[in-house]
């Protein structure tokens, strides 16, 4: 019996397995819904999908390198005791070895790729991951760079960088100067969060909005009121500064000495390197952001236990 391809979503959305175990089960139920949820259930898969729906906003950040390709790659768990599992931490260092050797398009194709070094699929090792652990687990997301870039992870993997740079020189980026300069803005990216490279990259919607804040809030001193928009409109520019060395990446203050921005600190092992060396692009997971976390309310659960 044929079945269609929104059967096989419809089992997908029933069961939350993989499309795969889905299209598996349907060809083994001969397109019978039901046989097929049971045919899941069977090997253990549709035990897996009861966790599905349980919130996964722990886990971990983890970065992996392999020559000019760099990954970095966010799984969730339910809890962040299970983020220190071996087990875990094992699959998700090999699912990030995955994204840097297939280049996958987004987290569906990934989960349909074949894990590294197994010649079953990244979902059905998700899924055997689940059974054993005992937690919802989630590919969440992954970034994957070529070229020059260097990475670094925070906490255990409560955050996560990963840098890219531009050099002129080719023997530049195998210098231990620069492996301190690619770990040392890392972790200025890790600690200072900034939103964007530099002023040049701050969208115009973005910095008129912040031009707006600034004039309304200078409107309502009152050692400003009365003073034409046009001459509040060069204090605000003047003010940008501040913004922009809390907001962008290049014009912040130096962590480790914050007598010098991190452009001039970049400039300065550039010339020790007798090189051109730039930052092109960094990206920052924070783990679990965005998420939102189950919230337990202690006392109601212990009045609910007395009644």
């Amino acid at each position: 019996m044929a079945f269609t391809a929104k059967e096989v979503q419809t089992l997908r959305e029933r069961t939350g397995v993989g499309m795969m175990d889905c299209k598996k089960a349907l060809t083994e139920a001969d397109g019978d819904m039901e046989k097929a949820i049971d045919f899941l259930r069977e090997r253990g898969l549709a035990a897996a999908a009861k966790k599905a729906g349980r919130i996964a906003a722990e886990g971990a950040v983890v970065a992996y390198q392999d020559g000019e390709t760099a990954v970095l790659l966010e799984v969730n768990s339910e809890t962040d005791f299970v983020a220190k599992n071996a087990e875990f931490q094992g699959f998700a260092v090999a699912v990030a070895k995955t994204v840097a050797e297939t280049n996958p398009a987004d987290v569906d194709t990934l989960l349909a790729t074949a894990l590294s070094g197994d010649s079953r699929t990244v979902q059905e090792n998700l899924q055997d991951k689940i059974l054993l652990i005992g937690e919802n687990l989630k590919i969440r997301r992954f970034f994957r760079a070529e070229g020059v870039s260097a990475t670094y992870i925070h906490a255990g993997g409560s955050v996560g960088v990963l840098v890219r740079f531009a050099t002129d020189a080719d023997t530049a980026a195998a210098k231990a100067e620069f492996a301190q300069l690619g770990k040392d803005i890392a972790m200025q990216v890790a600690a200072m969060n900034p939103s964007y490279l530099d002023a040049a990259s701050v969208p115009a919607e973005v910095l008129a909005h912040e031009k707006e804040i600034l004039i309304a809030q200078m409107k309502e001193d009152p050692k400003m009121q009365g003073k034409p928009d046009a001459v509040l409109g060069k204090i605000v520019d003047g003010k940008l500064g501040k913004y922009y060395s809390e907001s962008c990446l290049l014009a912040q203050p130096y962590v480790k000495d914050d007598s010098q921005t991190v452009a001039q600190y970049i400039a300065s092992v550039a010339k020790v390197l007798s090189a051109e060396v730039s930052v092109t692009e960094f990206v920052r997971f924070a783990k679990g952001e965005g998420i939102e976390k189950r919230q337990d309310d202690f006392a109601a659960e212990v009045a609910n236990m007395t009644k």
